[in-house]
């Protein structure tokens, strides 16, 4: 497990940006926080750090997934309005995991039986300031596991502590 502090929207999306870097075709990356505790925010970074317009992000809550051209297609859910599995069927959830793109699914934590054996968790909480957020990355299976030492030595120390004076 790895956990990060961010002081600003910025280094936030940065952070993601660094995540980028390490994905490939098949990763599924879960998201779960509160409303407004920078998930999507966290999503423009990766977007953005895969090549795409990070502008063109909004959170998918009404649509439900939004796809995103980049040097990897971007598969962004919001699964927040969804009230069973049987939802994920309606929308072919399943058949975007694993595939061509990267999966970044946020509210995943509503629907665990329906993730795959291996991803990588990411769990956003507003920290002790009003823009601190604190991510912390729960590697679920090998290949994550090393994604996350991987991003320990690409973030560097620059994610890790905030300074409340700043």
């Amino acid at each position: 497990m790895l956990v990060y502090k961010t002081c600003t929207p910025d280094a936030t999306e940065a952070l993601g940006g660094k995540l980028a870097e390490l994905l490939a075709p098949g990763d599924v990356v879960c998201l779960s926080g509160d409303l407004g505790a920078g998930k999507t925010l966290f999503v423009q970074g990766v977007v953005a750090g895969l090549g795409a317009d990070a502008t063109d992000v909004t959170s998918p809550t009404f649509t439900i997934m939004n796809v995103y051209a980049a040097r990897i297609p971007v598969y962004h859910f919001d699964l927040y309005r969804l009230e069973n599995t049987a939802a994920l069927a309606d929308i072919g959830f399943e058949e975007y995991l694993g595939g061509d793109g990267v999966a970044l699914i946020e509210w995943a934590d509503k629907f665990p039986a329906a993730l795959p054996a291996e991803y990588l968790d990411i769990r956003f909480t507003v920290g002790e300031w009003p823009t601190e957020r604190i991510i912390t990355m729960i590697p679920q299976g090998t290949r994550y596991l090393q994604m996350s030492e991987e991003l320990k030595e690409r973030a560097g120390t620059g994610f890790r502590y905030c300074d409340p004076s700043v």
